[in-house]
Parts: structure tokens; sequence; C-alpha cells
């Protein structure tokens, strides 16, 4: 089920239309409260937060959900007025997962809620890598290249454990950037060629499996170079 807190009703009706087309339940308030006495008899699998709200506002909305123990895991995403920059950093520090400006596109916000549901997805992964002389035990959270311990970065760790993941296929720099640094980071993608400059030296003769496939991306492969 998805709660939308929106006190225009023309909006709130437009959002649950688009939601309930794209195959979601949706249920719609116009006030914090009525949000939660319904979360007291269902949980939400995702909220749409209005800031601006008649009574309490949508940070505070927010700030309740986050204390509360029963509701602080809730994805949120706010809704945001075009010119309240400091209202998306507010909703943000305060833990937010995404926020959306007005006015958008209702295929943006459909959009915007399938990506942040399927990143929070729990992933099933194998707790074990193999591959050649490297060997990545995620549940130990190590590296080994031919029995010996090689020391890596938080950011080195998950590139070589996606790149493991996904063997012999190409994996765009924007692709990496998205699993590694997460979907709104805005670096330059040379962050990944350097991290993966210093993976590939940690790594020793066996980092020159990662692969470098020009203007697109890497890939770890058999084939060397």
């Amino acid at each position: 089920m998805i709660f939308i807190v929106e006190d225009d009703t023309n909006i709130q009706d437009l959002e649950e239309y688009a939601l309930q087309n794209s195959g979601y339940r949706v249920q719609g308030f116009e006030t914090g409260s009525a949000l939660f006495s319904a979360l007291k008899k269902e949980s939400a699998e995702l909220i749409i937060l209005d800031i601006m709200l008649p009574g309490e506002s949508g940070l505070e909305i927010l700030k309740r959900l986050r204390i509360n123990q029963e509701t602080k895991k809730i994805p949120i995403i706010m809704v945001t007025a075009k010119s309240s920059e400091i209202d998306k950093v507010k909703g943000l520090d305060m833990g937010a997962d995404d926020y959306i400006t007005k006015p958008f596109g209702i295929m943006e916000l459909v959009s915007r809620v399938k990506a942040l549901l399927r990143r929070l997805q729990p992933e099933v992964s194998p707790a074990k890598y193999q591959f050649e002389e490297i060997a990545l035990d995620d549940a130990k959270h190590s590296v080994k290249v031919k029995k010996k311990t090689v020391d890596l970065t938080y950011k080195e760790y998950e590139l070589l454990k996606y790149l493991l993941a996904n063997i012999d296929i190409v994996l765009s720099r924007e692709k990496l950037m998205d699993r590694v640094w997460g979907f709104d980071y805005e670096g330059e993608s040379r962050t990944v060629d350097m991290h993966i400059k210093t993976l590939r030296k940690k790594l020793g003769d066996s980092g020159n499996h990662i692969k470098t496939v020009r203007n697109v991306g890497y890939k770890i492969s058999r084939e060397r170079g």
C-alpha cells in the first residue's frame, strides 16, 4: 500500500490514478493525523509526503515517522515547491529517501516510486564469489588473492563484488556509479576510473582480469588486458 499525503485534492487524485494504473494499491490523505490513524491499521510500503500541508507540515510528519520504531524504515518521497531548495536539504537530512519538485510530470512520479522500491528491495546474493585466484567472502567482508588477504576500501570492495556478480558482462560507468555510489550521486564518472585503478593495483596481477571497455565501462573477464 502506498500512502499519499497531499491537501490539494486534484493533485492527490492524479497521483492516485497514475499509481493505481501502475498496479499499486493507493490511499490518499489531506493531513498528518489522518495518515497516522491509517498507519495504526496498515503499514505503508511507501509514503509520498507533501511538505506544505495545513496544520502539521510535511517535515514535522517526517520527523515523527523517523523517530517511531514502527514507521522509521518506511521509504518516503518528499514533494517540495520549486523554489524551496532549503526544504529539499532539510527533508533529506531528516531521513527522506527522495524528493520530487512541483510541478512534476506524473510519469516522473511513477518512475521515482518504482526506482525507490526497486532500490530498497533486499537482494539475494551468494555469500561467496570465486573467480580464478580471486575469492570474496561477503559474510566476512574479506577478499583474498591466491589465499592472501587484500585490504580494500569500502568502495573498492563494492566495485569488485559487483564485477564478480557480473562476470563477462560490460558494466557502464553510470551503472557502477548508480550501484556503488547511489542513484543520486552527482560526482564525475572519473571517480569510477580512479577507484578501478587503485583496485587493480591492490589485486596485483589479478587486477588484469578487470578489463576496460573503451567509451563504455568495465568488466571482469578471463581475457587479460
